[in-house]
């Protein structure tokens, strides 16, 4: 290997010819080394990313995944990707080499990660165990399809958690009109309890609202953003899907009361957030909402699983209520398939009228 001691400093450093991605001939120099052993492995690990081996370390083979992946997703997405990654799954696989990583070496780290505990002191739950093995699973599909790993040894390992979510809760409209009147005093809180209650918005897709998203003459809100503060900073990104870019119609009480807001707020313009609020706000205006309505406690998200069980025992239909919602008819039907009314009843006496018809022809 080519590391020299850099007698000036007395430190270490590597320098040699490598062949980059275009096949053109370059020289890489790396200083600063305390040790001889700490530049020769540094030239070994950069010299099996370029050279796209599967000899190398499962972190820096993660280098590679997140170049290939990070810029064909939404920045949140991978956000949310990265914590769980470098939190779950680095900690344990950084320095195994990717072809050597088995399915007992997985086996191994869900057993421990089912034995782990949040920072709330509870177990993770099964939903949430799916979705970390799904991160570490992604990285190996990226290593089957594009670097010529044999197999996912995530798959022959089998599943971690569960694949249906944990019970869904949402609030009747009874119990909505018994929690709201406790956010009267707070305008800021209340308007935007109604808009994720009776519009069945996401939260992002509330923060990032301003003035120019709302048509009073036709009572239209326009959905076309999604506000997520990420590392420190505002960032304003497309909604979740491209069925959630959508227009819902306000109920009209809903919407002169928005209107009234937007006036009563000094000074505003078209590009301000009307909603500047944490996330943690309105879970605190929510628990003391609860605690003086008497209501149960659901999360902020169930909201909206409120509003698409109202609209179910409404009677409206997975098709109507998906498009209202921003979300796949198929996934409506399947995620709330409990709540909508049976109608096996209603099909066995209609085919047992067309058996009669047809049996006593003639």
């Amino acid at each position: 290997m080519a590391v020299y001691k850099d007698k000036k400093r007395g430190t270490w450093y590597t320098s040699f010819p490598y062949v980059d991605w275009t096949g053109k001939r370059c020289r890489k120099l790396k200083r600063g080394f305390l040790t001889k052993k700490e530049a020769q492995n540094w030239e070994n690990h950069f010299k099996l990313q370029k050279a796209n081996s599967l000899d190398m370390t499962f972190e820096d083979f993660y280098g590679i995944y997140e170049a290939d992946v990070k810029p064909k997703i939404r920045y949140n997405t991978w956000c949310t990707k990265e914590h769980i990654i470098k939190t779950k799954i680095l900690p344990y696989f950084k320095d195994l080499s990717m072809r050597d990583i088995t399915p007992r070496d997985i086996i191994k780290w869900q057993n421990i990660m089912r034995e782990s505990i949040n920072n709330k002191g509870k177990e993770y739950t099964g939903t949430y165990l799916k979705t970390v093995q799904a991160q570490l699973s992604s990285i190996f599909n990226h290593a089957v399809r594009f670097y010529e790993l044999p197999n996912n040894p995530v798959r022959v390992a089998g599943p971690m958690g569960q694949n249906e979510s944990d019970e869904m809760k949402f609030w009747t409209k009874e119990e909505y009109m018994k929690f709201i009147p406790t956010m009267a005093n707070k305008t800021y809180s209340y308007m935007a309890f109604e808009l994720l209650y009776w519009c069945g918005i996401r939260l992002g897709e509330l923060r990032a609202l301003t003035t120019a998203d709302f048509d009073f003459d036709t009572n239209m809100l326009s959905i076309t953003k999604s506000y997520q503060r990420i590392k420190g900073e505002d960032i304003i990104t497309k909604p979740k899907t491209k069925r959630s870019i959508r227009k819902v119609i306000m109920p009209e009480t809903v919407a002169n009361e928005m209107k009234d807001f937007i006036d009563s707020i000094y000074g505003i313009t078209p590009d301000d957030r009307l909603f500047p609020v944490s996330k943690s706000y309105l879970h605190h205006e929510m628990d003391r909402g609860v605690k003086e309505s008497g209501v149960k406690r659901i999360r902020v998200h169930d909201l909206r699983h409120s509003h698409v069980s109202l609209l179910i025992n409404m009677g409206f239909s997975a098709v109507a209520i998906a498009n209202r919602v921003g979300h796949e008819s198929e996934k409506i039907t399947y995620k709330y398939a409990h709540l909508f009314p049976s109608i096996q009843g209603e099909m066995a006496e209609a085919l047992e009228e067309e058996w009669r018809e047809g049996f006593y022809v003639g």
